[in-house]
């Protein structure tokens, strides 16, 4: 797939970029997008949550009413999980949500996740950003020229940059990563990816060099 290259202006130049079909031209597999999204979101869970059980209520042990006779459910002390204050059954307890997933699944995940992009014209290729200092306006008047001002975005930088990265920071619909954070996650997240032109090949040599 071939795509013209924007200015900062938002004009076309006359430079052209190739996407290499291997990694934006394979055919969408909705699953392994799911898995890798949700082994995303289940690695941000701290999983501390917790809850007392009846053994770890502070009270006394004193057996409230007599077992039979009183007309009501039998009952025990006044930790019992049938009465406010007393222990939970069954209650959350800290664990790790985190699960593993194939590196050939995640590779095929960003693919398809790249790939719908492309395929629904959700990839805009620019030119390398070069800020001299952290200005938020830069970064409202490029998505303006683009004509994705009220579009959630995600810049794609061939590596830190921090003056892009500070003039991005305030605005809530934009998000900056490096070529090499790109994760499925993200790319779903976003309606429009907003990639440099030397990004590109950082990305084609992640995915060639490790033969993904």
């Amino acid at each position: 797939m071939e795509l013209a290259i924007y200015n900062i202006k938002g004009e076309v130049t006359d430079k052209k970029v190739n996407l290499d079909d291997s990694i934006f031209g394979v055919e969408p597999n909705e699953h392994v997008i799911w898995l890798d999204v949700k082994q995303y979101l289940a690695n941000q869970r701290q999983g501390t949550h917790k809850t007392k059980e009846r053994s770890e209520i502070a009270g006394s042990t004193r057996k409230l009413i007599r077992q039979k006779g009183s007309g009501g459910a039998r009952r025990g002390d006044i930790n019992s999980p049938v009465l406010v204050g007393g222990g939970r059954v069954f209650g959350p307890k800290p664990r790790d949500y985190s699960f593993k997933l194939n590196k050939k699944v995640k590779a095929l995940a960003r693919k398809s996740a790249l790939s719908l992009k492309a395929k629904n014209n959700g990839i805009i290729v620019v030119e390398d950003l070069a800020f001299d200092a952290p200005k938020t306006k830069q970064i409202v008047a490029l998505t303006k020229n683009l004509q994705l001002a009220d579009k959630k975005l995600l810049f794609v930088l061939p590596g830190q940059n921090k003056n892009v990265y500070l003039s991005a920071r305030n605005l809530g619909k934009v998000k900056v990563i490096t070529a090499s954070e790109i994760n499925t996650y993200a790319i779903m997240d976003c309606a429009s990816l907003v990639m440099t032109e030397s990004s590109l090949a950082v990305i084609d040599n992640l995915f060639n060099a490790k033969g993904e």
